[in-house]
């Protein structure tokens, strides 16, 4: 008797286990954040997505495929060449993230690696031919005009060469402007000199012309100029003269 009830407990327990596994085996969770795709083994991928939450399928027949619909970042290096033929190191940021909709198309016809399939081949595409429009100092120097994201990286000697290229240029903008202003500076001088000597040969001619009556003219027109000057000072007193008066001066 004993015996025939362990054996019906024992087929029970085997019973429950076999019904817990294919009902465990029927089950699957979507965690947040995340859709599934269908797998089916007679009629393909299904075309819904499925959402969060815990959901059934038929076990051995049906199978899902998770994706996670989060952005994430992912850093793609790129080796290219510049406007002028320099090569240049160049690494795009990037933030994706798969239309949930799209998800059935995309596992169908890319797979489930699809950020390994397509974002490298797309962003070196675009690196290039936005990289294709500057040269290399145009890199470092606009870097904010490639992308706010990009970092670009140069050998030591590049990097020192241009700069040391821009350092030159400013130097020779300089050099420029004080070659100019010398160069002014030089016409300003000629240009006095020249009235200075076209002064002095009217003054020459003048002189020869009239000899030292031109001379006693400017002599009588500087003492008019003194003595009106004289008169309107407050504290000079005139004394006729052949004449011993003295004035009170005002205290």
């Amino acid at each position: 008797m004993a015996a025939k009830v362990f054996e019906s407990i024992g087929k029970f327990g085997l019973a429950l286990a076999v019904a817990g596994g294919v009902v465990n085996s029927a089950l699957y969770n979507v965690d947040a954040g995340h859709r599934a795709v269908i797998f089916d083994r007679f009629r393909g991928v299904q075309d819904i997505v499925v959402g969060e939450g815990t959901h059934f399928l038929i076990p051995w027949v049906q199978k899902p495929i998770i994706f996670d619909c989060r952005s994430r970042p992912r850093n793609v290096p790129v080796i290219t060449g510049s406007k002028d033929l320099q090569n240049v190191n160049i690494t795009l940021r990037i933030l994706f993230r798969p239309v949930a909709s799209q998800l059935p198309r995309i596992f169908t016809s890319i797979g489930e690696d699809y950020d390994e399939r397509v974002l490298p081949s797309i962003t070196t595409e675009i690196l290039k031919s936005v990289v294709a429009r500057f040269d290399a100092g145009e890199l470092i120097t606009q870097r904010e005009l490639v992308s706010r994201q990009t970092h670009l990286t140069f050998g030591k000697e590049f990097t020192e060469a241009v700069e040391a290229k821009q350092v030159a240029q400013q130097e020779a903008e300089r050099a420029r402007f004080v070659v100019e202003k010398a160069e002014q500076q030089k016409k300003a001088a000629i240009i006095s000199a020249e009235g200075d000597s076209k002064a002095a040969e009217l003054i020459a001619n003048s002189l020869a012309t009239a000899g030292d009556g031109l001379i006693e003219l400017r002599k009588l027109e500087a003492a008019e100029d003194i003595a009106y000057q004289l008169s309107r000072s407050r504290n000079i007193t005139y004394l006729p003269a052949g004449q011993s008066v003295l004035l009170q001066l005002p205290q």
